[in-house]
């Protein structure tokens, strides 16, 4: 609320005296701390050094050794709805988003709509004088807002934030990437062989940001959220990076547990009793649900000793690759430490580090040269891997190590990311350290808190009451609880009830137990009022080994009803099992108004796969009309999707071609069978569908693609279409570009359309037969 003006108003301003107090921006106290937030992205709590992992990251250490490790954090099991918790301080079903920002549904828990009653930390400290910056993954927006025609409310800039740079989804290529800054898209600065890396360019920006408004007001803090790629898939990082892990893996993931356990009780982090959790804890995957309902395969391990000496050496380089990954980042976020460190801000900066998950079994049990076959259903044959062992990590890959390192890198825990009801899906690193406020260095605390507990722990360090109302919308309790004096006394208490469900998971914590039930994550089985529960004692079985369920019947039983309880306050319902594909294709808005023909038009940001047409499954047409002005013309006419799935319709070589790459598999292209003439033309590429695909190694629909100059066909050959999304989360819809992770066949940089101009291209998926295909097609443009 505007301060009252204390000024006096005469009739002459000679004869009145002013007052600027209620026109000024606000101003932070005196010696405010920065904040800075640091969230990474998948890190299983056994996989950084400074928790007892294999991957060495100086920088962590260094925060570490700076304050206090938590050894008992935890978060959500998924992405979007912990950092929804990390910036809200409420639960993530009182946030919406009981699922990624891109699945979401009509229902008050899973809409994905962060309501503006639960406002951000961003938001708040911005009216108390605070730059505010954010950086890097933000995927809090639902993936129907995702285009430059959206409504951006809940774009960053929306939330409070006055700067952002990164990308607005779940992922992206650390090669490629989808970037806005602020509220617009841009290029990267540079490409891959000129040394770009994601990780690096945030860490440019993130100096950038701050430094930008320190030479104005040096003395005004800052909150930065600082939103690392890593280590979500897909693993990219330059070789040399990965070669540094050679001969760290070789043992396998089962043999490497043990020693990451030790350590931890070394730490102490953990423990001295806690043991390691079994391979496939519950038998999988010959164990059957409830109703015999099939184990997923995508959540089972391979034993080390079963495996092929090539699966082993595949599967060793893909966590070389991760480990790299997470080594180089951290690298690059040391450079930032060291900025602040010499700027003299890092003293007076208060650092909260997590992750926001368990490690990602997003792999299955093989692990995958490109995740986007877990997204479309498929699992993938190491054979498909092995054929690009030597690019894993590279502009080319979109890859995913496999479940065992999943499980490996959340030592001692069972299972991975998804799974809201074990200790490796929730249990997390946290490390905060603010050297001038806190006396503690190096320490450990080992108070159960959760991810909705950061946003009034900062607001109890900064002196802060959470405000009533921000921007005339009255806010909602803040259902987190600070922890503020475990920072100093590490016999405070903890949270004492926390509240989880995820993808048709469930579970409860309530005073060191811990009921769950086992119901594999995306697994369909439904049927709920089936599920078995289970009953753990964390206090003394941190790594679940001992299921009390039948010694505890009446204990288990209040948990039982204290989950239906917080899911009737927290909006815990409707539980959600579908699986990855039929996620992706659930009805949902779209982003743009449905409609039977798509107009693209060239020199115009690219468009999100939940914001464009749809052509899975179906029949379509693609028509560009263009004047090729020289008869070296050349280029990309349209373009959707990269190397983990899509098409290019593009010129080369003097001659029309339609690429399909089917799931990053395989590559299925159709040649003209002539040269273009130069001259004005309506080029079109008109798949028309027969049914289902007979392959059972390639689902989708199969037909017959036909190239047409004008009204002449040119060529065709039957391909098959993907059946899922190519990637919803980046890679979208371009006319006359492909600078992307790219789709054209022998790609070896961007790909624009030159020596011709394009008018527009209209994507038909009416399904109509093409019965005067000349005139029907034509008429689309203005190029008579």
């Amino acid at each position: 609320m505007a301060k009252p003006f204390k000024g006096k108003i005469s009739l002459d301003i000679r004869d009145s005296q002013p007052d600027w107090t209620p026109f000024l921006a606000p101003r932070a106290p005196e010696n405010s701390p920065n904040v800075l937030v640091i969230a990474w992205d998948d890190v299983g709590y056994g996989t950084m050094d400074c928790f007892g992992g294999p991957v060495r990251t100086p920088t962590m250490s260094r925060i570490a050794d700076m304050g206090l490790r938590y050894s008992n954090f935890h978060t959500t099991a998924l992405c979007s709805p912990t950092r929804a918790s990390l910036m809200t301080g409420r639960n993530a079903t009182s946030n919406g988003m009981a699922t990624i920002a891109e699945f979401s549904s009509g229902f008050p828990g899973i809409s994905t709509r962060i309501p503006f009653e639960n406002g951000f930390l961003s938001e708040v400290l911005g009216e108390r004088g605070y730059n505010t910056y954010c950086i890097g993954k933000w995927h809090l927006t639902p993936g129907d807002e995702v285009n430059m025609a959206a409504y951006k409310g809940r774009w960053p800039l929306g939330r409070g934030f006055e700067r952002f740079y990164g990308f607005l989804g779940g992922e992206s290529s650390c090669w490629y990437p989808d970037l806005i800054h602020d509220n617009h898209p841009v290029d990267p600065p540079a490409t891959p062989e000129e040394g770009y890396h994601i990780a690096k360019d945030f860490s440019d920006k993130a100096v950038q940001f701050i430094r930008d408004a320190k030479v104005v007001d040096p003395d005004k803090p800052f909150f930065m959220y600082l939103s690392l790629d890593a280590a979500h898939a897909p693993h990219h990082v330059f070789k040399e990076w990965a070669d540094r892990y050679k001969g760290v893996f070789d043992e396998g993931y089962e043999a490497i547990r043990p020693g990451i356990l030790r350590r931890q009780k070394e730490m102490g982090l953990l423990p001295e009793d806690t043991e390691l959790s079994p391979i496939n804890p519950h038998g999988e995957p010959e164990v059957t649900g409830p109703d015999g309902q099939p184990w997923p395969i995508l959540d089972t391990v391979r034993p080390w000793g079963e495996l092929t000496d090539d699966e082993r050496r595949l599967f060793i380089r893909m966590a070389e690759v991760f480990a790299g990954y997470v080594s180089y980042t951290d690298h690059e976020l040391g450079r930032v430490l060291n900025f602040l460190e010499a700027s003299g801000e890092l003293d007076n900066t208060i650092i909260v580090a997590i992750s926001d998950n368990g490690a990602s079994g997003e792999g299955g049990p093989n692990g995958t040269f490109n995740e986007w076959r877990f997204f479309n259903n498929l699992s993938t044959p190491t054979a498909l891997s092995l054929e690009h062992l030597d690019e894993l990590g590279g502009p080319n890959s979109y890859n995913h190590y496999n479940t065992g390192w999943a499980w490996a890198f959340d030592t001692p825990f069972p299972y991975w990311k998804r799974w809201a009801g074990y200790e490796g899906g929730v249990a997390d690193m946290c490390l905060i350290a603010w050297p001038a406020g806190i006396e503690a260095r190096g320490e450990v605390r080992d108070q159960y808190v959760h991810a909705v507990d950061v946003v009034p722990t900062l607001y109890d360090l900064l002196g802060i009451e959470p405000p009533e109302m921000i921007k005339g919308c009255p806010q909602s309790p803040i259902e987190g609880e600070s922890f503020k004096a475990s920072l100093t006394d590490p016999a405070a208490p903890g949270r004492r009830t926390q509240f989880y469900t995820m993808l048709g998971q469930r579970s409860i914590y309530h005073e060191g137990w811990l009921a769950c039930t086992v119901h594999p994550p995306l697994s369909g089985w439904g049927h709920y009022e089936q599920d078995v529960w289970e009953l753990y004692d964390l206090t003394n079985d941190r790594a679940q080994s001992t299921d009390l369920a039948e010694r505890e019947p009446e204990r288990l039983e209040t948990l039982k009803s204290l989950w239906y309880y917080y899911a009737g306050v927290y909006n815990g319902l409707p539980l959600d099992d579908r699986s990855a594909l039929e996620q992706v294709l659930a009805d949902r808005p779209h982003g743009a108004p449905e409609r039977d023909r798509y107009v693209y038009y060239p020199d115009t940001a690219s468009v999100p796969e939940q914001s464009g047409v749809v052509t899975s499954g179906r029949s379509y047409t693609i028509a560009a009309g263009v004047e090729l002005g020289s008869p070296d013309a050349e280029g990309v006419l349209y373009a959707h999707g990269g190397v983990a799935g899509g098409h290019s319709f593009y010129v080369k070589d003097h001659r029309l071609h339609y690429a399909y790459n089917w799931v990053g598999t395989k590559l299925q292209v159709v040649d003209s069978d002539r040269e273009l003439p130069q001259g004005k033309h309506v080029l079109t590429a008109e798949f028309t569908a027969r049914g289902r695909s007979t392959d059972p190694e390639m689902p989708g629909a199969e037909g017959t693609l036909t190239l047409y100059v004008d009204d002449q066909e040119v060529g065709h050959d039957d391909l098959i279409t993907q059946p899922g999304n190519f990637c919803v989360v980046g890679d979208g819809i371009c006319v006359g570009r492909d600078d992307a992770s790219p789709v054209t066949p022998d790609y070896d940089g961007p790909f624009p359309f030159t020596g011709g101009t394009i008018d527009k291209v209209v994507v038909d998926v009416s399904g109509e037969p093409y019965i005067d295909h000349e005139a029907q097609v034509r008429g689309w443009f203005m190029t008579d």
